[in-house]
Order: structure tokens, then sequence, then C-alpha cells
């Protein structure tokens, strides 16, 4: 089997690819390198958190099932310190197996078997949205939130927040569009970069993380709101009475 050259390449780009069976670690490099992207190997959950450690790979490409540290372990040891975007690949079709995976913070998922072609789109497509949203030099601020895309960080009433690079996106895309409502359909085509045909669920699971991460502000400041039969808007509040300065 032969890979088609694409003239969108992955050049200076490194993917670590975690993946117990040999047939599936040299049919993704196969299709990755024809990309350009320089990709690096593991076949257990272990070497794959030394790998990271040691190469501090732009994009990983997760297997669930793995022997000894499976990838879910992977996925919550990886992101208790880094953020690189994590691609998960299953065997298993239970919506639970994918929502537990994208619930730790994993950005996407593909299942087995898959078309190698869509993995290296899903991986290009990450990639992409994390460097056009570094070229941007831009901030948002409301009230107890401040979101900068330049340096990818956002900050709630102060404290820094560590967001996932897909929750991130997430929140711009809501946030720089208060009061707008946008469909769980248009959020997976502009975060995830496909349409309505994938599992909406992705969109949820996100939205669950967001609120649980930034439930502080939002309870005084914002709300990410679910407007049921639609999709999800992002509304800023009024300040209360407590927030009002005294008069003088």
């Amino acid at each position: 089997m032969t890979a088609e050259p694409n003239q969108a390449g992955g050049k200076g780009r490194k993917v670590l690819v975690v993946d117990d069976e040999d047939s599936v670690r040299e049919l993704i490099e196969l299709y990755l390198k024809k990309e350009g992207f320089e990709v690096i190997h593991a076949r257990d959950g272990r070497e794959a958190l030394r790998l990271n450690g040691q190469h501090h790979p732009d994009l990983i490409v997760l297997d669930l099932m793995l022997p000894g540290l499976d990838g879910w372990e992977v996925c919550r040891q990886i992101r208790s310190s880094h953020q690189v975007p994590i691609i998960m690949l299953t065997a298993r079709t239970e919506e639970v197996d994918r929502i537990v995976g994208l619930e730790l913070g994993a950005d996407d998922y593909v299942v087995k078997p898959f078309s190698p072609r869509e993995l290296v789109a899903r991986v290009k497509a990450v990639l992409r949205r994390g460097t056009s949203a570094a070229e941007e030099a831009e901030t948002l601020t409301f009230l107890g939130l401040r979101i900068d895309r330049v340096q990818h960080r956002v900050e709630v009433n102060g404290e820094e927040v560590h967001l996932t690079p897909t929750e991130f996106r997430l929140l711009w895309c809501l946030a720089s569009r208060p009061g707008r409502v946008f469909s769980r359909a248009e959020l997976l085509d502009r975060i995830w970069g496909y349409d309505s045909e994938s599992d909406a669920r992705t969109v949820d699971v996100h939205i669950k993380r967001l609120r649980q991460k930034t439930q502080t502000a939002e309870s005084q400041s914002f709300t990410i709101s679910t407007v049921w039969g639609l999709g999800y808007k992002f509304e800023t509040q009024p300040p209360t009475d407590s927030d009002k300065p005294e008069p003088a």
C-alpha cells in the first residue's frame, strides 16, 4: 500500500504515535511521513510518557488499549503537566469510552478501523488551528475572566486556568461572540474541522469541562448557556450590587 503525497505538509512537526500493533504504527508513519512529519514510536504507555518528556512532540496519536499503562492513564498523566494536542485511537465503539477520553483532555478521537488519510487530515487540522491562533494578537476581557490568545492563557479572577488547546479554542470561539448561538455542528466544524456527521457529544463533553474549569468566574460574570435544540452561547452578566462601587 502506498500513500499519495499532499501539498499541505507537516514539515518541521513531530508526532508521537503510540500503539502496541506494529502494523498500525507503520501505516500511520507511512502516511505522516508522506506529509513531511517526523514520527516517533512508542509501543506502550510507559514508553510514551518517556518519549513525550524527551522529544516534546507537537501532537500525540494515542491508542487506548495499551499493555500495562493504558491510554486513559497516559492521557491523564500527560495532561497533568503538558497541553500537547492528543488524538485518541480506539477500537471500541461504546460512546462511554470516547467520552471518558475526551473528559481526560483528548482533543479528538478516531475509531478503528480508520482511514489513514482521515487520521492525517485530523492531525493537520489540529496543528493548523493551533498555528493560526498563535499568530493572532488578541485578548478578550470580562469581569473575572481574561483570555489572551497570544500567550494562550486564561485567567479566572486573576488565577491562571490550564485549558487544553481544544478547550481554549472553544472558549475563544464562544467568548468572541457573546450572545451568539453556535450549533454543535458549527462548533464541530470551527473547532475540530469536520462536519455534523461526526459525534456531537464531543462538543458536549468539552463544554462540560469548560464549565468545570471556569465555574468560579462563570457564576459571577458570564455563563456558557445551553440553548435547547440549538447549541450553546456565551453570555455576560451585569455586575451585581457587590461589584458596583460604593457611592462617595
